[in-house]
């Protein structure tokens, strides 16, 4: 059943489970939950596809360092950011779940062999294999391997995938609600503040709608879930979960930067290596990390780098990427909009498989462009960077948002020595010497961004960290099951809970996550 409440609706649903945002981790828990037998309610703040009205909502402040208009960091609909994602999908690293004594506040409640089922259905939810499909030798297979670890990415280019058309099956199962144009305004706590009672929600134009469930499973993205739990005060005046002070805080991204350049080297063979390579019906592509022993030794982050073709800093953006740009800052995210993008994708998919590298050596080889070092970075965790509620409201009364991001001189470290790293081995390897950027030797810098380097040039849109997990509640919001400590039956999903975020992009993690979850919910929950 779909109600829209934007239309009108009921004034109270009842079910065993309710879960607010249909993104990526909302509808894996509601799938899982519906499929094991148990009611669900589905509570998306927008509708099925975008509006610019309901975008509005996602607007807010932002210091620190900068970043992108929060109207445009994540989407409001169903399917979530999900509808524009560029499908790069990877497992986090062991590493990454450790307690590393050179990075505070690291360490997940438990290690990645915890995530290992998980992540194999993952994988299966995305049509992926998790093995790595073999791709042919080069550069990156001559790598020593104690310094430069090989990483991949496996690309999903079923680019609708968490859409309403793909999921009707969950839609029309008797079991589903979903309520479209839902803004759970408050999650309501008991008198005693040990549990959740009910969920205060509001229709685009005030329609009220109670909602209550025996569980309750906050899954609407880094930045809307500390918002949801702040703003829900009415009973605990320092908002859901907050007994320590630790809603919101520690956000994190993926800062991404130039590490620099490489000169003296075939632009071929760097291409070849790490140019996205298409094995049977499926896409993958590589990068490099730091590896274990590296970031043990020199007691730094899990960065990522990758070699491609870029304008030089201050030049300018070549055609095919200011049409990519053009286009998507003039048309809306709509499903006509995003119709187009992904056509403008395949294109170049198609242009890639066909021609190989050919068109960006022949940029290299012309002197427009450089064989860039593009970086892909893990960022500390740091309580500073955080996201609090501003005196502002927004159309259904709940606060907006003041987003801090706050980057620490570790990040910038990090991120110089994978980059000298890169450098030894191609040195050694006679494959080309690396120039490292001037901003990895200053030390006032924490980090520099270029908008020559990426089309995102600032971070991935990756919001991370901001309930984050932690046995210990002075440490974080929830369990390591995602349960806000000190409340019986209110759950959390999403990559807000990341305690740190790796290198690699959340999706698969997300989603590894909430199977994991509702497998447990339907064990022990409603």
């Amino acid at each position: 059943m779909i109600v829209d409440l934007g239309t009108g609706g009921p004034d109270q649903l009842r079910a065993d489970f309710a879960v607010i945002g249909a993104g990526v981790a909302g509808l894996t828990v509601a799938r899982e939950l519906v499929q094991g037998g148990r009611s669900v309610i589905l509570l998306e703040s927008g509708g099925l596809d975008y509006e610019r009205s309901v975008a509005d909502l996602n607007r807010g402040e932002v210091s620190g360092e900068p970043y992108y208009p929060l109207q445009e960091a994540r989407l409001r609909f169903f399917g979530g950011t999900a509808a524009i994602w560029g499908g790069r999908s990877a497992e986090l690293d062991p590493i990454d779940f450790e307690q590393r004594d050179w990075v505070e506040w690291s360490g997940w409640p438990f290690g990645k062999e915890e995530l290992g089922p998980w992540y194999r259905k993952a994988w299966r939810l995305l049509d992926l294999p998790s093995e790595i499909p073999k791709l042919p030798p080069g550069l990156l297979d001559r790598l020593d391997p104690r310094d430069l670890a090989v990483r991949y990415w496996l690309i999903d280019t079923q680019f609708d995938r968490f859409g309403a058309r793909r999921n009707a099956d969950l839609l029309g199962n008797p079991l589903m609600t979903l309520v479209l144009h839902a803004t759970a305004r408050e999650i309501v706590a008991t008198e005693t503040g040990a549990a959740i009672s009910r969920l205060d929600v509001r229709g685009p134009r005030g329609k009220p709608l109670d909602v209550r469930a025996a569980t309750y499973v906050l899954a609407a993205g880094g930045l809307e879930n500390p918002r949801i739990l702040l703003a829900s005060n009415g009973i605990l005046p320092n908002g859901v979960g907050n007994t320590h002070d630790l809603v919101g805080r520690f956000f994190l991204e993926h800062p991404h930067g130039r590490g620099g350049r490489l000169v003296g080297a075939s632009a071929w063979t760097m291409l070849r290596a790490f140019q996205k390579h298409r094995v049977g019906s499926q896409e993958a592509a590589a990068l490099l990390v730091a590896s274990p022993e590296l970031q043990c030794s020199r007691r730094i982050l899990n960065c990522a780098l990758t070699v491609a073709v870029r304008p030089p800093p201050y030049g300018g953006q070549p055609l095919h990427t200011s049409a990519y740009l053009a286009a998507k800052h003039r048309l809306q995210p709509t499903e006509r909009g995003r119709s187009i993008w992904n056509a403008y994708k395949s294109t170049g998919r198609w242009l890639r498989q066909a021609t190989g590298p050919l068109y960006w050596w022949a940029r290299e080889k012309t002197g427009r462009d450089e064989l860039a070092l593009v970086l892909r970075a893990e960022q500390s965790p740091n309580p500073d960077s955080r996201v609090t509620l501003t005196e502002e409201v927004d159309a259904t009364g709940m606060p907006r948002i003041h987003l801090d991001w706050r980057l620490s001189r570790q990040d910038g470290e990090s991120a110089a020595e994978l980059v000298s790293a890169f450098g030894r081995e191609m040195t050694r390897l006679g494959a080309g010497r690396v120039q490292p950027a001037e901003w990895l030797s200053d030390a006032g810098a924490n980090w520099v961004s270029d908008r020559l380097v990426s089309v995102h040039p600032l971070g991935g849109y990756h919001h991370m960290g901001t309930t984050r997990m932690a046995d210990d509640p002075r440490r974080g919001v929830t369990d390591g099951w995602g349960r806000v400590h000190g409340i019986a039956n209110l759950y959390v999903a999403g990559s807000s809970l990341f305690p740190t975020g790796g290198w690699a992009n959340p999706t698969l993690t997300i989603a590894a996550l909430a199977l994991r979850q509702a497998d447990r919910l339907l064990r022990v929950g409603a």
